[in-house]
């Protein structure tokens, strides 16, 4: 089973950071929830980043603006987290320049959807 981290994830089931946290566990993922605001998303424990999750993170999928998603960036690369999901509204060429330059793998498209799925099921 894959593990996902679900950066900005959220309890506001009308956010893509909810949708995203049942999407991918209804596809079969270990969903980890990262967000420093909440101790728990969707019954599952939340964590303040991906590197407070004691565990492999096998790809993440972000939800939050590019100006906070650059300074996760050292975060991803330190928990060996390569496969990174921007999601529409999360990414900007700055944001996409500097994580390629970090050898990460980013991926500019909806996560949900790419997993098979609509966020409009959510």
């Amino acid at each position: 089973m894959k593990t996902v981290a679900v950066i900005g994830a959220s309890p506001n089931r009308h956010k893509f950071g909810n949708k995203a946290v049942r999407a991918f566990a209804e596809a079969g993922y270990h969903v980890v929830p990262i967000t420093p605001h909440h101790a728990e998303i969707e019954g599952k424990r939340a964590y303040a980043s991906v590197t407070d999750y004691p565990d492999t993170i096998h790809l993440a999928t972000v939800y939050v603006p590019p100006a906070v998603g650059e300074q996760l960036l050292e975060g991803l690369v330190q928990k060996g987290i390569s496969e990174v999901w921007f999601n529409p509204g999360a990414d900007s060429s700055a944001l996409i320049t500097q994580a390629r330059a970090l050898g990460l793998r980013p991926i500019q498209a909806c996560s949900i959807i790419g997993i098979g799925m609509s966020p409009a099921q959510f």
